[in-house]
C-alpha cells in the first residue's frame, strides 16, 4: 500500500454486531464454512515465511523492479500452477525509483541541528549546501489543502547565482508542480513540509510522479515552520537516488480451467505483490498476496470451484507501490468485450496489521459520500453482514481510490476489499471496538525495514483471512449474483485509456 494519508479510515463507526439479511441476493443459499475452514492462518503463514526468505536473499525487499519482486513473483506462480491454474505473466514497463542512500537534512546555520527528513519518489541526487527561501507560506495554515505555497512559478523569486533551497509548504497543487516551479527558477534543491492542520503534521513523504532534477526531500510542519520562521537559515540536503523509466516488472494472473453458467461475469480477486524498496513488506502486502493464494489454492483443492456459478480469477499486482500501476495496465490493456465480463473486483491489501482495525472498504459512500459504481454497496454488505453474524465490529474506510480496486471503480466495475490499518493512529473509540492500543498506530513498521515476519497479527489474518474467503466464495457460488437478476448494472462505458492517478494506492502526491 502506497504511503498513505495520516488517517485513512473514516471517522464514522459502525458496530455490525448483529447479524443481517445476506447481502448477495440468494446468498442465504451459498454455504461458505467449507472455504472459510480451508483457509488457515498456517496456510497463509506459510507463505508469509516465504516471502521473509525472498527478501533476505535478495537486498531486504520485494520491490518491483529489483530482484526481490521477480522472485516473489516466480513463487506464487508456481504455487499456482501447482494447484492447477492457468498464470499469465502480464509484463510492463514503470518509472522505478528508490534510495540508494537516505536522504539527509542538517540546518548549518544560525545554530546546528539535524532535521529529520525523507526523499520524495522521482527526486534527484545532489549535495547542496544553500540558504532557505520560504516560498508563499502559510503560518498559521488555514483549511486543510489551501496552502498555494510553489503552486504558481510566481511565487518564485528569482534563486541568484549562490546555491540556494526552496522551503515550500504542501497543498492546493501536486508536489511535482512545486519542485518543477522550484527547479524552473534556478533553485538547487526544494524542502516540502507538511501543512500544519490535524493530520497533515508528520513528518512528510510522497512522490513527485516524473523525475526531478535536483533533490526534493520532505520534513514535517514543526520542522517547516521552524526553518521558515528562522532569519538566515542555511541548510545542507543530500540526496542519492536511482531513477529508470524504463524498468520493467509483471502481474501474476491466474484462471481456474473450466465451465460455468455464467462465463461472462468474471470476478477478480487482487493483492499487490511488491514491497517497497525499504522493507520486506510482510504486512504490506505480504498478507493480502497470502491470504489471496491460500483462498486460491483451497477453492481448488476443496473442489468448490466446481460449483462456480461464474469465472473467478486471481491477479498479484506489481507496481503497487509506484501508484497502482500494475493495475492500471491491466484494466487499461483490456478491450471493451473483456471490460464488460469483468463482474467485480476484491481487493485484499494489508490484512495482518499488528495494531488491527476491521476496516471494510465504504462501498456505499455512508462515511463520507464517495460511494462506489453500482454493486458496491452490496460488496460491502457481504463483509459487514459476515462479521455482524461473527458478532464482530466493523469500520468504513474510504472508498477513494487509493488501493488496486481504483482503476476498476473508475470504469464502473464494482468492488470492495478489507484493510486492517496502515500508519493512521488508532483512536480510543476504535480500540474500544477492535482492542489493541488506543493511540498507536495499526501498523508502527508500515514501510519501513521493520515490517517483517515479526510485524503481524494472527488474530487479523484469521479474521480477515476468513471474511475475504466468504465473500470470495459468495461472489463466485451465489446463483443469483449481486443483484438477484444476474446481470451487472453498471455505466461503464467502452474501454478508455484511463487518466493517470493523481493520488493513488495511498500515494501522497499532493
Amino acid at each position: 500500500m502506497r504511503r498513505a494519508l495520516s488517517t485513512t479510515a473514516a471517522v464514522v463507526l459502525t458496530s455490525s454486531l448483529l447479524a443481517a439479511a445476506p447481502a448477495v441476493a440468494g446468498s442465504s443459499h451459498v454455504d461458505t464454512t467449507r472455504l472459510t475452514k480451508a483457509v488457515t492462518v498456517n496456510g497463509q503463514l506459510k507463505t508469509l515465511r516465504q516471502l521473509q526468505v525472498v527478501a533476505d536473499r535478495n537486498g531486504g525487499n520485494r520491490a518491483s523492479g529489483l530482484p526481490g519482486y521477480d522472485a516473489s513473483a516466480d513463487y506464487v506462480a508456481a504455487e499456482l500452477e501447482k494447484a492447477g491454474y492457468k498464470v499469465t505473466r502480464q509484463t510492463f514497463t514503470f518509472p522505478f525509483s528508490r534510495d540508494l542512500e537516505p536522504a539527509t537534512l542538517t540546518q548549518t546555520a544560525p545554530a546546528a541541528r539535524t532535521i529529520e527528513t525523507a526523499a520524495f519518489d522521482y527526486s534527484g541526487s545532489g549535495d547542496v549546501t544553500g540558504a532557505v527561501t520560504p516560498i508563499a507560506v502559510a503560518i498559521p495554515p488555514g483549511d486543510a489543502g489551501s496552502t498555494t505555497s510553489g503552486c504558481s512559478a510566481d511565487d518564485f523569486p528569482a534563486a541568484g547565482s549562490a546555491p540556494a533551497v526552496a522551503l515550500v509548504q504542501r497543498g492546493t497543487c501536486d508536489f511535482g508542480l512545486k519542485a518543477a516551479n522550484a527547479e524552473a527558477a534556478g533553485y538547487d534543491a526544494v524542502i516540502i513540509f507538511n501543512e500544519g492542520q490535524d493530520g497533515r503534521q508528520e513528518l512528510l513523504t510522497g512522490t513527485l510522479g516524473a523525475p526531478a532534477g535536483i533533490p526534493v526531500v520532505g520534513v514535517s510542519y514543526a520542522d517547516g515552520k521552524a526553518l521558515a520562521e528562522t532569519a538566515g537559515a542555511t541548510v545542507r540536503v543530500t540526496a542519492r537516488t536511482e531513477v529508470d523509466l524504463q524498468r520493467q516488472t509483471s502481474n501474476i494472473i491466474a484462471d481456474l480451467p473450466g465451465r460455468t453458467k455464467n462465463p461472462d461475469q468474471v470476478v477478480v480477486v487482487g493483492a499487490h505483490l511488491d514491497s517497497v524498496a525499504e522493507g520486506p513488506g510482510i504486512n504490506d502486502n505480504g498478507t493480502g498476496t497470502a491470504g489471496t493464494l491460500e483462498i486460491a489454492k483451497q477453492l481448488a483443492k476443496t473442489g468448490l470451484a466446481k460449483k462456480a456459478q461464474r469465472p473467478v480469477r486471481f491477479a498479484f499486482w506489481g507496481a503497487e507501490e509506484k501508484g497502482l500501476l500494475g493495475a492500471y495496465h491491466y484494466v487499461e490493456a483490456l478491450s471493451d468485450a473483456q471490460r464488460a465480463k469483468i463482474y467485480a473486483n476484491l481487493n485484499f491489501d494489508m490484512i495482518g496489521s499488528p495494531n488491527f482495525a476491521r476496516f471494510v472498504y465504504d462501498g456505499d459512500g455512508s462515511s463520507d459520500g464517495n460511494a462506489g459504481p453500482a454493486g458496491s454497496a452490496e460488496i460491502e454488505k457481504v463483509f459487514t453482514d459476515y462479521f455482524g453474524a461473527k458478532r464482530l465490529a466493523t469500520a468504513p474506510t474510504a472508498f477513494d481510490g487509493r488501493s488496486d480496486y481504483g482503476p476498476f471503480i473508475e470504469v464502473g466495475i464494482p468492488a470492495g476489499g478489507l484493510f486492517s490499518g496502515a500508519e493512521g493512529v488508532k483512536t480510543a473509540e476504535e480500540a474500544a471496538l477492535f482492542g489493541g492500543t488506543a493511540g498507536e498506530a495499526y501498523d508502527s513498521c508500515y514501510h519501513q525495514a521493520c515490517d517483517d515476519i515479526t510485524n503481524l497479527s494472527t488474530t487479523s489474518i484469521d479474521q480477515l483471512g476468513d471474511a475475504a474467503a466468504h465473500a470470495v466464495a459468495t461472489l463466485v457460488l451465489s446463483k443469483k449474483g449481486l443483484y438477484g437478476d444476474q446481470a451487472r448494472r453498471t455505466s461503464a462505458g467502452a474501454a478508455k485509456k484511463l487518466s493517470a492517478p493523481t493520488s493513488t494506492g495511498h500515494a501522497l502526491t499532493r
